[in-house]
């Protein structure tokens, strides 16, 4: 089993380590179940990091006089990436 990003390969699993798993994990739905934990795996990472970027930013929404936020994710994270003074890990980083 090949785990690819964007058509380059990140990780392959070998037959061997497929038995391991297969151990615990019925055969008949094996690669369901690895896409779905890969799923579950991104998901939550997303999950915590909109939480993280709300609890930052929900405060300086409002400090800014901001009185109507968006109830969509994705609206609400594009008003908080469309303010000045936004900066992603990166930038912050640059700061230190």
């Amino acid at each position: 089993m090949k785990i690819s990003v964007d058509d380059i390969e990140l990780f392959t699993l070998s037959e061997t380590q497929k038995k391991v798993l297969k151990n615990d994990i019925h055969d008949d739905i094996f690669d369901d179940d690895m896409k779905r934990r890969l799923n579950y795996i991104l998901i939550h990472k997303y999950e915590q990091c909109f939480q993280r970027l709300k609890h930052e930013w929900i405060p300086k929404l409002k400090a800014k006089g901001i009185k109507s936020m968006p109830m969509d994710d994705d609206e609400l994270a594009e008003l908080i990436f469309s303010q000045n003074d936004y900066m992603d890990r990166k930038a912050k980083d640059q700061l230190i």
